[in-house]
């Protein structure tokens, strides 16, 4: 069971119900309440052990934050830095990581066990259009009635399909029978 304790600083704590403090963000300038703390400038030289008082009026003098980066380690490590700076900065990153990341998409060819020639042709240019895209495409086959019992032969198209397009992709996940399906997955292959 969580609560918040109702503190109206730029961190929250939320107090767990054994009376543990789990802290949501990291703590600033007189949220940080340790006896001693080992501080960092803000060029990143280590200034020693003091007090969070000494070290808040140290940061204070630099117009800067006092910001808590470790707290797990004995005694916590602080370090003075532009919090608002650090804050936007960290933003920037994660929206450059974020645009950067590549949304691989699962596209589905459907097939059949009596296919024909001219059908799977077809169904191999629509699952190229889709690998020259980037992205996976998952090749199925429903079996119907007496089908079941001739699985081999739904086996052996799939393996056919993935002749015709050994060149542009590689089998992710072999052929594999779920239920009435047979599935398997294409990737696209590495240039």
């Amino acid at each position: 069971m969580i609560f918040s304790c109702g503190l109206s600083c730029a961190t929250r704590f939320y107090f767990a119900w054994e009376g543990r403090i789990i802290k949501a963000q990291n703590q600033l300038n007189g949220e940080i309440r340790d006896r001693e703390i080992r501080v960092i400038s803000s060029t990143g030289e280590q200034l020693g052990i003091m007090t969070p008082r000494e070290a808040l009026r140290l940061a204070e003098e630099e117009n800067l934050d006092l910001v808590k980066i470790s707290p797990t380690a004995v005694p916590p490590v602080c370090k003075i830095m532009d919090w608002g700076k650090f804050k936007f900065e960290q933003a920037k990153k994660e929206k450059e990581n974020r645009k950067n990341q590549k949304i691989v998409e699962l596209k589905e060819v459907q097939l059949s066990m009596t296919i024909d020639v001219g059908d799977i042709n077809v169904k191999a240019k629509q699952a190229t259009r889709f690998l020259e895209a980037g992205n996976k495409v998952k090749v199925s086959i429903r079996l119907r009635g007496r089908q079941m019992a001739h699985a081999s032969l739904a086996k052996k198209v799939m393996t056919d399909f993935a002749d015709l397009l050994k060149e542009l992709a590689v089998i992710e996940k072999p052929v594999n029978q779920e239920g009435r399906n047979l599935i398997m997955i294409l990737a696209p292959a590495k240039k």
